[in-house]
């Protein structure tokens, strides 16, 4: 502890975090001021004396990352990061929660230096941070040597509320179960929600709860500094287990609300307010004060923090100089660096008639060999039919964290939200594998990463009602239309080998957020394609397959393996008289946000559009129009071998054909 720090000085640092958050609150007229006010000792003392940061460089790689999992306190980050100088200026709290600041009501990674990850749905923070521990470990052990990078470690806050839902409950496990020794958790034990008493709901004993999923486990009073401390260095030198703290602490503190679930949310009100203020030594006459004594304090604090950094860089350029090796693989993985032939190399991976998902699995290879250190992944207990093994590399466990390959388990929601972890930690390419139909359970994490713009790829196998005979518990109908109405993620459908693996070429070259691949279970052919099309036209999200070679008297578009279905109804319309083109559409995103002259291209105006989509297909309306036929699922699917189901729903060409003449008025 620094000697400069006495008590009073502490307790006007804090109050400072109190003020702070209650005049945010009162001016925006909305907001969370309880779990700041209670915390501000236990989380001050953390930043102050434990975490390892340079305000000067948010983006430093050797940094101890920090994740408030309950995002509704985003008042405490935004004071700790104004007073620790990231440069989130005093009028941007000023402006908090108000149209085009930085302190929006929950922490938007991207939007304000220093939050490390976007946070609020409660229990995905706590996810997220297992995420990063866990990368911190992959990329320490893949790229040896002391010095080197991920010797950090991860602090969560996570509130009652994150540790009740079920993605907690699930990413807790697999954090003790492999021993991530580099994230603690403090546990905001106030036993307050919204409603009530945590007794209302919530009864169990927590630190029992972890140290049966295999955490080290400490209480302490979060205003006892002394305990604090020593139950922080004790957590941090605990290698073996991932650590949890649980801080009993009062929600408002401070303010009359203290200790009651009003507490939660405000504002006060301008006579409660007034009160707060008073009760923490703050002038009545001034909002969003900040003592000069304050401002030194920390001034010396953000010298030293930067110094610190100093003497950890020197450690890094040691390292880089001792193990060269181990730096430029890491500094490849970080850059996405590859071969300059890296698509062609994917596509020859990738040839012949095979299910998609097994086309991914064998460009997931190619990748690993061609870019080595830089995939991490694996799938919620489904890698056989996933195919996301990767055979040259082992399998993560506890103590061993060389492997690229992740037992996730039957954890879906856990997997989505330490996936988003691993790619904020930046050093690698994280994937998560498991059957479309479930991507239901990985929706939030999804939305999540999306508005993050996280480089991260999710395989989804199994992709249409042709999964057969498990039946439509296991049939994704509506689950394409609903991942495609996330804004930002990026669907990629592939119908053959070419498309997969400049999918997956896309994902590690390109894309500038996550990316879902929708695979088959079932073999699909292989395309012969005609001049001028070069493997990059998949890039563009739809490019012209077959064409009528005269003016087109309709176009079918389709995606994955419903594009063989279309050729093939082309060719018995052609027969009918009916010149039709056929537009494979592997990632509609993309086409939907090309030029308006390559649109008109692939869709003359004035012919009519036929989607073909072995699911809802109802996001294609946008390209076909309203008088465009969808040709899709209206209802679910059964349990029948696929090529009954192909029979029974009508996906062949022969009820295409008709249904096609039937829209043209044949």
């Amino acid at each position: 502890m620094s000697a400069e720090l006495c008590e009073a000085t502490r307790r006007k640092i804090e109050n400072t975090i109190r003020g702070l958050t209650v005049d945010a609150v009162e001016a925006a007229g909305i907001g969370h001021l309880g779990a700041p006010l209670g915390l501000a000792r236990p989380v001050f003392q953390l930043w102050d004396q434990h975490l390892r940061f340079d305000p000067g460089e948010p983006g430093w790689p050797l940094r101890d990352r920090f994740v408030l999992s309950a995002g509704h306190a985003s008042m405490l980050l935004y004071a700790l990061l104004h007073l620790f100088g990231y440069g989130l200026a005093l009028d941007e709290i000023e402006n908090f929660r108000q149209l085009g600041s930085r302190t929006p009501g929950h922490p938007e990674f991207g939007e304000t230096p220093g939050v490390e990850v976007t946070t609020g749905p409660l229990g995905q923070g706590f996810g997220n941070a297992v995420g990063m521990a866990l990368a911190g470990q992959a990329v320490r052990a893949r790229f040896p040597g002391g010095g080197g990078p991920g010797d950090h470690c991860i602090y969560a806050v996570a509130s009652d509320g994150d540790l009740m839902e079920g993605v907690c409950y699930e990413s807790a496990s697999l954090a003790g179960h492999l021993g991530l020794g580099n994230l603690i958790v403090l546990y905001d034990d106030n036993r307050i929600t919204i409603d009530g008493p945590t007794a209302q709901c919530f009864g169990e004993d927590v630190p029992k709860r972890f140290a049966a999923q295999g955490w080290h486990v400490q209480c302490a009073d979060g205003e006892d500094v002394p305990e604090l401390d020593a139950a922080l260095r004790a957590a941090r030198a605990e290698a073996a287990r991932p650590s949890l703290i649980a801080l009993r602490t009062e929600i408002g503190r401070t303010s009359p609300w203290a200790g009651q679930a009003r507490a939660h949310g405000g504002p006060l009100g301008e006579e409660l307010a007034a009160q707060t203020r008073r009760n923490l030594e703050l002038p009545e006459s001034r909002r969003f004060f900040v003592a000069e004594e304050v401002r030194e304090y920390l001034a010396e604090r953000i010298r030293a923090k930067a110094a610190e950094r100093a003497e950890r860089d020197a450690r890094l350029a040691d390292w880089q100089r001792a193990q060269p090796e181990s730096a430029q693989g890491w500094q490849a993985a970080c850059a996405r660096s590859v071969p300059g032939d890296f698509a062609a190399q994917l596509c020859d991976a990738a040839t012949g008639s095979d299910a998609t998902r097994k086309h991914s699995g064998a460009v997931l290879q190619r990748i690993a060999a061609a870019a080595p250190g830089l995939l991490i992944g694996g799938s919620a207990d489904l890698a056989g039919s996933n195919n996301t093994t990767l055979s040259a590399s082992g399998f993560i466990a506890a103590g061993d964290f060389a492997g690229a390959n992740i037992h996730f388990g039957v954890r879906e929601h856990a997997m989505a939200a330490i996936t988003n972890g691993m790619a904020l930690d930046g050093s690698l390419l994280p994937f998560a594998g498991t059957f479309m139909v479930f991507s239901d359970y990985m929706r939030p994490a999804l939305r999540l990463a999306a508005l993050m713009k996280l480089r991260a790829a999710f395989v989804f196998t199994h992709d249409s009602i042709f999964v057969g005979e498990d039946g439509p518990t296991h049939q994704p109908v509506e689950h394409l239309d609903a991942l495609r109405a996330i804004p930002g993620l990026a669907v990629f459908r592939p119908a053959d080998g070419v498309e997969t693996a400049m999918a997956w070429a896309f994902i590690v070259q390109r894309a500038e957020g996550p990316v879902a691949l929708s695979l088959t279970r079932q073999k699909v052919p292989a395309f012969e394609r005609k001049a001028p099309f070069a493997p990059e036209d998949v890039w563009r999200g739809g490019y012209l397959l077959r064409d009528t070679g005269a003016r087109a008297d309709v176009v079918l578009l389709a995606s994955g393996s419903e594009t063989p279905l279309c050729c093939r109804a082309a060719e018995a319309l052609g027969e009918s008289g009916v010149a039709a083109r056929v537009v494979s559409v592997p990632c509609l995103e993309l086409l939907e946000a090309q030029e308006p002259g390559y649109l008109e291209s692939l869709l003359p105006p004035g012919v009519p559009a036929v989607a073909v989509e072995a699911a809802r297909g109802e996001s294609f309306r946008r390209l076909v129009g309203r008088e465009g036929l969808i040709y899709g699922m209206k209802g679910f699917g059964a349990s029948a071998p696929w090529t009954d189901l192909a029979a029974h729903f009508g996906f062949t060409p022969e009820a295409l054909t008709q249904a096609v003449l039937e829209h043209l008025g044949r």
